[in-house]
């Protein structure tokens, strides 16, 4: 398993928009990416649970990434996250 943490940027946080592309951009790997925002976590490929969350700008979060091409998942969500959250 690979985890990093990530301070959210954008100023509406996690909201409709950037969850729908978080969760096409995990659905693209095999491995199981895990959001966890202090203690609440959710799969990476379910909107609503993503949104549950209420991931604000300033919020840390810890992504979780493990399975088969977790190597591979981890450089792709790491970067999705610098580029859009």
């Amino acid at each position: 398993m690979k985890s990093f943490s990530y301070v959210i940027r954008d100023e509406v946080g996690i909201h409709a928009r950037p969850a729908g592309l978080l969760v096409k951009e995990a659905k693209k790997y095999q491995s199981n990416v895990v959001i966890n925002k202090a203690g609440k976590k959710a799969e990476a490929t379910k909107l609503m649970a993503l949104m549950s969350l209420g991931v604000k700008c300033g919020d840390t979060v810890e992504v979780e990434i493990s399975g088969a091409d977790e190597e591979t998942a981890f450089e792709g969500i790491r970067t999705f996250f610098e580029n859009h959250l």
